[in-house]
């Protein structure tokens, strides 16, 4: 094990046995003060902390995906200026090429054929939720010449979400027990808090079981402690697991064997654990714990990636912490970012990308 410098970020380093690839990462920003010089940066690093690119946005950033021609995604986030709210793909020059303005909230996915299936907020009055201001998950399926295809309205489904894993409405405070009282009135407020719109891909399990088929949507409603899937054609909820053993999760995501790999941040624990869920028993096989406990803890945003060496790139959000294990649960490689600002908040996600994908992004820097 090397020890890397703590300017570059990297505190361990296992070469032999980490997933070789460069790292995309941001903090979240509220929108900057471009008055005051103040601008978003998106950083692409190798394995030794290095940065291989940066980017810049003049708006709130919150989560990023590089595409394979080098071009990024980037959205904006729910406290963003409402004039700016939206999804943009910029060059590596930083120059938006395309911008589709809607009210996006944590998370899109781009789909085979090329949509974008996006994850947006709507606040409207909804009784069966309870009285006064709902915020609801509202996901859209949109071209690229940003024609609407397929919408989805979360407060519609709310009875199957009843019957397939017990929860009450109208929501009552008892049900948020755990909370302190201003997280309570949030929550009441923000009652599902989805941080996932994931297409499922084509695996066994789906192909076995049609809940989980290729084109279904993996979603996450982190104030309700619950994930499920919507059936693309009918947009019912057919699947829904978590109250009561999930605690404020994030990125929920199936994996190629049908399993389903979820960030448990452990809100109200006060401990955080990454585990894998084989949906069918409802069993968990796997589970990432540190020793002591709260020694892994971020009770918001965070995310983890399975790689194709089988360990798996765990993003601790809220101290700005990256690091890899293997399935035996050693740290080999750590990464703790140098670049949180007074104006950022932590890391919603963070991905690791192959040397071959990374490529031709580094094919048109070296052009420039």
């Amino acid at each position: 094990m090397s020890q890397k410098s703590e300017k570059k970020g990297v505190t361990i380093s296992v070469p032999e046995e980490y997933y070789e690839g460069y790292t995309l990462f941001c903090h979240t920003y509220d929108p900057p003060n471009v008055a005051a010089g103040e601008v978003a940066h998106m950083y692409l690093i190798d394995m030794d902390g290095n940065i291989v690119h940066e980017w810049i946005a003049k708006t709130a950033v919150q989560l990023l995906e590089l595409l394979p021609n080098g071009n990024l995604y980037y959205t904006t986030r729910d406290r963003s200026l409402i004039e700016q709210a939206g999804l943009r793909e910029i060059d590596p020059k930083s120059n938006v090429v395309w911008f589709f303005h809607c009210r996006v909230d944590h998370d899109f996915h781009i789909m085979e054929n090329d949509h974008l299936m996006i994850h947006c907020i709507m606040d409207k009055m909804v009784p069966p939720i309870g009285p006064e201001l709902k915020r609801c998950p509202y996901i859209i399926e949109i071209t690229r010449d940003k024609q609407l295809v397929w919408e989805w309205f979360g407060e519609e489904h709310i009875k199957e979400l009843e019957d397939l894993c017990g929860i009450k409405f109208p929501l009552k405070r008892s049900q948020f027990k755990g909370y302190p009282e201003y997280m309570i009135r949030h929550l009441l407020f923000d009652w599902a808090h989805n941080n996932t719109c994931e297409v499922l891909p084509d695996t066994p399990l789906g192909r076995r079981d049609s809940r989980f088929k290729a084109g279904n949507i993996l979603f996450s409603y982190r104030s309700l402690d619950v994930i499920g899937v919507i059936e693309k054609e009918s947009g019912e909820i057919v699947w829904a697991w978590g109250p009561g053993i999930l605690d404020g999760q994030h990125q929920p995501t199936m994996l190629p064997n049908g399993n389903i790999l979820i960030f448990d941040n452990g809100t109200r624990r006060g401990w955080s654990r990454v585990i894998e869920l084989n949906p069918i028993e409802e069993e968990i096989i796997w589970e990432y714990i540190e020793t002591p406990e709260k020694r892994f803890f971020s009770a918001y945003i965070s995310g983890a990636q399975l790689l194709p060496n089988g360990n798996v790139l765990i993003c601790e959000g809220g101290p700005g912490r990256l690091f890899e294990v293997t399935r035996d649960k050693k740290i080999v490689w750590e990464y703790r970012s140098p670049y949180k600002e007074k104006w950022t908040h932590g890391i919603y996600r963070a991905t690791r990308y192959s040397p071959e994908f990374v490529k031709p992004l580094l094919e048109r820097i070296a052009e420039d």
